[in-house]
């Protein structure tokens, strides 16, 4: 039985709410004690847990995705350096992937992005006749790695 921290404590060393904590619970990403009077109490490491869920939700990953990526932990103990380093392979390639896309735009937002308007004067150098539509719908410049 853990003795830590109750649920007001958590969420001011996290600043998240306590119905914010109770959800997450229930999404199954955190996984409290119940002392005798059916209190929750909290490891320390579980600061560190929804720290991470905060950060990875900012990054756009679904509460499933977080949760799949949470299982690399272990519930029986506090995580270690290693239990995080396997959490961030599982998790590396999605963020890499994000990076390249937002990199992708903030090149080429201000010139061809591969939609199909041709409205801008590039388009018709980068896209002509639209054959990125080739590619499929959208701002395939910007979606896919595809090299201008």
């Amino acid at each position: 039985m853990r003795t830590g921290l109750t649920i007001g404590d958590l969420a001011g060393r996290t600043g998240l709410s306590v119905s914010a904590i109770r959800f997450y619970e229930a999404k199954g990403l955190i996984h409290p004690d119940r002392n005798s009077g059916g209190q929750r109490r909290f490891a320390g490491a579980d600061i560190r847990r929804l720290s991470f869920v905060m950060i990875a939700q900012q990054l756009g990953l679904s509460i499933t995705e977080i949760r799949e990526a949470l299982t690399a932990l272990p519930n029986e103990r506090t995580p270690t350096k290693r239990d995080w380093t396997r959490l961030s392979r599982s998790i590396r390639r999605r963020l890499d992937d994000q990076i390249a896309m937002m990199e992708r735009l903030r090149d080429r937002l201000d010139g061809c992005i591969g939609c199909g308007c041709l409205s801008l004067k590039t388009c018709a150098l980068y896209n002509p006749e639209d054959k990125a539509a080739q590619l499929g719908s959208g701002p395939r410049y910007v979606i896919s790695a595809k090299k201008l």
